[in-house]
């Protein structure tokens, strides 16, 4: 049986999600890759028990995840039959609905009628009673904003959920849909996206607006598909990501186009003992708005060297400065 690291609790760091009263993990296990039925069982078991041996709590699922889609939620319910059913209480789990699931004009989108049917499907595949956070997964143009947050408050007010986040919505998309969560009273605490070195977008007015509105902010792709690690430092591996083509959001191309960027970045790495992958989790948790950053692996390895992000995260205005212009 298993039997959680005692000490799990000592070194991680914890932020609250805005203003609400719930803490993440400043790190958070992503299951968007390596969690799917073409991934072998055994590694993701050890790499959950790595996670949450080193404190981090906040694990986050998709109802598509994979593959095959559902399938990184139905290895997720074996773990917690296996491990980590005793440890519930511990734990943050979310998942999400909004992109392409099943067939037919039900399957995806913001409607009622997919977000109440794609939360129900997740809670049995995770073998749950109700999930810690459900997200909106995207903004849905062909759904009315208001229908979407309706389905949302709903599972707030069944107790299939306890709290309420949106991933990818835009400044004005966010406060469209925020305007209906406060008339409704909902506990929307979250808003997830896509931020790190090479993409900077929520810069430009979101990030200000999750701040002025206390909205906690859960980070993904932190290390851009591996380009921000030391990986494709000395060329493209074989087996790597990039060279399989297998991603639509990392390619041959972009590794070859970043490589020059991607060497500078770790010499300033290097000068503050660092890994390059370690400086890029650190610099987004140098930003006090951001409240988790989900980080995925492969393998445990993989992990315990990303914890090692939370020793040094710190930085001098000329280390700052001397990023930014890397980035130019």
């Amino acid at each position: 049986m298993y039997l959680a690291n005692e000490h799990r609790y000592e070194q991680m760091m914890y932020r609250r999600a805005g203003k609400s009263g719930l803490k993440l993990s400043v790190l958070g296990l992503g299951f968007w890759h390596n969690f799917g039925s073409v991934d072998e069982y055994e590694t993701q078991k050890q790499i959950v028990r790595t996670a949450f041996d080193a404190g981090i709590t906040y694990f986050d699922l998709a109802n598509n995840y994979g593959p095959v889609a559902g399938s990184a939620e139905t290895n997720f319910g074996h773990l917690m039959d296996e491990d980590l059913k005793p440890y519930r209480d511990e734990l943050v789990i979310a998942s999400k609905a909004g992109h392409r699931m099943w067939d037919g004009p039900y399957g995806d989108g913001g409607s009622m009628k997919n977000i109440l049917a794609s939360a129900d499907q997740s809670l049995q595949r995770m073998h749950l009673d109700y999930v810690d956070i459900f997200y909106s997964h995207r903004p849905d143009p062909d759904t009315p904003v208001e229908e979407t947050a309706y389905a949302l408050d709903k599972l707030v007010r069944e107790g299939k959920a306890l709290y309420i986040g949106i991933s990818k919505y835009n400044p004005e998309q966010t406060a469209a849909i925020e305007a209906v969560f406060d008339d409704l009273h909902t506990p929307y605490i979250v808003h997830q996206d896509r931020y790190n070195l090479f993409d900077r977008h929520i810069e430009d007015g979101l990030l200000d607006r999750l701040t002025a509105d206390q909205t906690g902010l859960v980070t993904f792709s932190s290390l851009a598909q591996g380009l921000l690690t030391d990986r494709y430092l000395n060329g493209i591996p074989e087996d790597s990501r990039a060279h399989r083509s297998t991603s639509p959001f990392l390619h041959e191309d972009q590794v070859e186009q970043t490589l020059s960027t991607v060497k500078r970045l770790n010499e300033i790495a290097q000068q503050r003992d660092q890994s390059l992958a370690d400086m890029a989790i650190a610099w987004l948790l140098h930003h006090q708005q951001v409240t988790s950053v989900l980080i995925g692996a492969s393998r445990p390895e993989q992990l315990r060297d990303n914890l090692g992000a939370l020793k040094h995260l710190d930085f001098s205005d000329d280390e700052l400065a001397a990023i930014n212009a890397a980035l130019k």
